[in-house]
């Protein structure tokens, strides 16, 4: 494994162990040359995904992107890093045992969306804000609007808490 700090292709893996949900290994290691170091991820991916963007574009499947959105919406929110870690990884497992290679990127939105509504009232929102591509108040409105159940009612009390 190449070194992050240097580049030195010599690395030394000092400790290894399962994630707590076990669906990676995480090994610290440490350059010779250098002395850095730095943790890395092993994952089992189960095929090559190819994402088909809504102007027909196709790019690789990229899991970091994926939880860079999600923490993005999660931002300042009371919720685990291990919470989130643990939708992103099974939204990715869904996304790999749909038997499909190319997948259109509303599907994904529509897994995070579920995923989100289910752990963050707020982080929903801020997702969907972005996803479905909100221009004016009126279009948060609106959706507020269209909530109902336990989502839409956690975010009118958030909303009577302040």
């Amino acid at each position: 494994m190449r070194c992050p700090y240097c580049g030195n292709e010599d690395t030394q893996v000092k400790d290894s162990r399962p994630t707590e949900d076990n669906t990676a290994i995480r090994r610290r290691r440490f350059c010779t040359a250098c002395g850095g170091r730095f943790t890395t991820f092993e994952r089992v991916q189960l095929r090559e995904l190819t994402i088909i963007k809504t102007n027909g574009r196709r790019v690789p499947f990229d899991r970091d992107k994926l939880m860079r959105s999600v923490q993005i919406a999660m931002r300042k929110r009371p919720v685990e890093q291990e919470r989130i870690e643990r939708m992103v990884s099974g939204i990715v497992r869904r996304l790999e045992s749909m038997g499909e290679s190319e997948i259109p990127s509303a599907m994904i939105g529509k897994l995070v969306m579920e995923g989100l509504s289910s752990l963050d009232a707020v982080a929903y929102v801020r997702f969907a804000s972005v996803y479905r591509n909100f221009r004016e108040a009126k279009d948060f409105e609106e959706f507020l609007g269209e909530l109902s159940g336990p989502l839409g009612s956690s975010l009118r009390d958030e909303d009577e808490d302040r």
